[in-house]
């Protein structure tokens, strides 16, 4: 498409702000503020992609307004006057890109834990606990009501001090919809009861915020306008606050939300993961805007570019956001802009970047390592001095990563791979149905590299001759691992691994006990074939908690599935070992907690311990290289480039990245890769 009739480029005004283009990131939190301010790290995160274009990012999800509301995963302290200055900073270095800039504010209520910060009561319009972060509230008060509301009026005039350009109000979990479910509102009247009564702190909140930023000042909310759950929102009281935020005369754009997210399945169904439908309240929120006629903004799994441009050529929406999309590529923009989308590094829907921080961690990109690393880590590889020759041997996500940046460095690349196509695991596990676009992980990084001309060689095993004989300046060993099932006193021989159910060299036996030692992808996946075959299944792990690595929202679509069918969960008992016995398996369980033993009796066992690195060539080459395979780690964590071969060097440098090193995940081996060869 021409990018002069391009939906998505066209200009969206509010107000006298002029928003240059339709994409927007929307608010998200993740993670990376430093003692509850935005300081450089946030504010490069938030640069980058403005730099590439995009018309409005929304920073902060949330930042909170009430020291009793005290952040769940490191938000911003917006009740601080500290604040001002660190975000003024981000806003004027993205103003100097073109991109207009906005926050979202926020009282949690019920949403997070007296445990925190200052150590006071949660609050919230009823005595009812928020599944998710379990926290008993107190029921407010009027003082709780008459002092937050001054809290939000606060905050924004800070907002507007540190030169944003608008604020968003978050109504979805937190306190302002809390006060309009009926679940959560038990207060009596004036603000429980009737729909009137329920919106009344929403309105002075309204009120207090535009008394202390003028009428100029652009306010939007992001709210739920049907909670889809028994006894909440319904949806034509969402339909009615819709209406009322746009009478107020307050309100300046809406942002609309569906569903719940107070239990780990409701928020997955608001932010839908990988193998869930895309886009799935998009028609719910483009009736919102026919409804009301009013300005609409809207981001759930839209992670294409087509789907974007549709919603607004469709008048769904005014303006769509892409936020885990750019946390993949945070230039797209640019590349609508160049004609290049097919470049576009795909959203896969994996759900690291979220699932990292609902466990305390800071959001990553399941395969950009640069995403949050802005600092550190490059979005766009520079051009090397210096030519080199680089082997890989591997063409699973690490090894495709080494050679997607040796060759954008300008080297020649060659990779050697053992099996007749790319992908490694994630080959494995794009064979689940659910799963299936982890294959753009592969396809993206093969097709750059057919781009900058890197040589193949598919179905070659490689040894040490067949690297000596290519004569290169780096090797990079990227061969990945194998199973490691090898993990009881006795038995071992009659086990299969969760990779021999994935790939069908084993089929599902009728009952089957599936020993999870490594709480990772694997296990579940192999469960789901093995419940899907219709067989009894128990799932048992030393764990306190089954699949730890998986975490939150990715279990959500697992347990839907398992479910359905004859699954066993047992935690806290180790698998010692297994015997033949009168054409059954016997197989004797211990714990980590007592002398105890128990017996199963099965058909079928499978072991889930993780890998052991593949590194027969990496130990034979090692003598023969110059560098005899040392890694300079203070080199590589302080981004500077290892040592460079010469003409003075005897032999070749030797690396080895990701699971060839140790059993790791997807995210290690590419950010392996790309902090090595970045600099080569």
């Amino acid at each position: 498409m021409a990018t002069g009739n391009d939906p998505l480029l066209q200009p969206l005004q509010l107000k006298h702000l002029r928003i240059k283009n339709r994409v927007m990131t929307t608010s998200h939190e993740p993670a990376y503020p430093e003692d509850g301010m935005p300081k450089e790290r946030y504010r490069a995160y938030h640069v980058e992609r403005a730099k590439a274009g995009i018309g409005l990012t929304m920073t902060a999800g949330s930042a909170t307004v009430s020291r009793d509301s005290p952040p769940v995963f490191n938000n911003i302290l917006a009740y601080r006057d500290e604040v001002v200055p660190w975000l003024r900073d981000m806003v004027d270095a993205c103003h100097e890109h073109g991109s207009a800039v906005m926050i979202q504010l926020t009282h949690l209520g019920r949403r997070t834990s007296w445990s925190k910060g200052d150590w006071l009561p949660a609050v919230s319009p009823s005595h009812e606990r928020e599944a998710s972060h379990r926290a008993f509230p107190k029921k407010m008060e009027t003082w709780d009501i008459d002092r937050i509301v001054g809290d939000y009026a606060d905050a924004a005039e800070r907002m507007l001090a540190a030169g944003m350009d608008g604020i968003e109000l978050e109504a979805y979990g937190h306190l302002m919809d809390q006060f309009w479910s009926p679940r959560t509102n038990t207060l009596d009247a004036p603000y429980g009861g009737s729909l009137d009564n329920r919106l009344r702190f929403t309105f002075e909140v309204l009120a207090a915020m535009r008394k202390r930023v003028g009428p100029d000042f652009i306010v939007g909310v992001r709210y739920t306008a049907d909670e889809c759950l028994e006894g909440g929102l319904t949806r034509n009281e969402g339909f009615e606050v819709s209406r009322r935020l746009r009478d107020s005369g307050m309100v300046d754009f809406l942002n609309i939300i569906r569903g719940h997210i107070d239990t780990d399945a409701g928020l997955t169904d608001v932010i839908p993961v990988q193998g869930m439908k895309s886009a799935p309240h998009l028609d719910f929120a483009g009736e919102i805007r026919a409804a009301t006629g009013f300005a609409t903004f809207h981001a759930a799994k839209i992670q294409d570019v087509t789907t974007a441009r549709h919603a607004i050529a469709s008048g769904k929406l005014d303006m769509v956001g892409m936020t885990r999309a750019h946390m993949a590529d945070p230039h797209i923009m640019r590349k609508i802009l160049a004609g290049r989308e097919d470049q576009i590094r795909p959203c896969v829907g994996a759900n690291f970047c979220l699932d990292r921080i609902y466990q305390g961690g800071e959001a990553y990109c399941i395969h950009n390592p640069a995403t949050g690393r802005e600092l550190s880590m490059p979005h766009d590889i520079a051009a090397a001095t210096v030519r080199r020759k680089v082997l890989v041997v591997g063409a699973g996500p690490g090894g495709l990563e080494a050679a997607r940046v040796a060759s954008e460095r300008g080297h020649q690349v060659v990779v050697f791979e053992a099996a007749p196509k790319p992908g490694g695991q994630v080959r494995l596990t794009a064979r689940s149905q659910r799963r299936r676009d982890m294959i753009g992980i592969i396809d993206w990084r093969m097709a750059r590299c057919e781009e900058r001309g890197v040589v193949f060689h598919f179905n070659a095993v490689a040894d040490a001759q067949t690297v000596l004989a290519d004569a290169p300046d780096v090797v990079v060993i990227a061969t990945g691992g194998l199973p490691h099932t090898a993990v009881l006193s006795d038995g071992n021989a009659l086990v299969v691994s969760t990779w021999d159910i994935l790939s069908g060299e084993a089929k599902p036996g009728r009952n089957v006990l599936l020993y999870d030692d490594a709480g990772d992808h694997a296990a579940l996946q192999a469960a789901e074939v093995i419940a899907a075959s219709g067989a009894r299944l128990e799932i048992m792990t030393p764990d306190r908690s089954f699949a730890p690595e998986v975490m939150a929202m990715n279990l959500v679509p697992y347990m839907r599935s398992l479910q359905q069918h004859d699954v066993t969960f047992t935690v806290t008992y180790r698998l010692r070992s297994v015997v033949q016995d009168a054409g059954t398996l016997l197989a004797t369980v211990g714990s980590d907690y007592s002398d105890l033993t128990r017996e199963r009796r099965v058909d079928q066992v499978v072991v889930n311990h993780g890998t052991l690195p593949l590194d027969e060539l990496y130990f034979a080459l090692k003598p023969l290289s110059a560098n005899r395979g040392v890694l300079d780690y203070p080199a590589l964590l302080a981004g500077r480039p290892q040592a460079r071969p010469s003409v003075a060097d005897k032999g070749f440098h030797l690396f080895r990245i990701g699971d060839a090193v140790s059993a790791r995940n997807t995210h290690a081996a590419i950010y392996d890769a790309l902090r090595l060869l970045k600099d080569l």
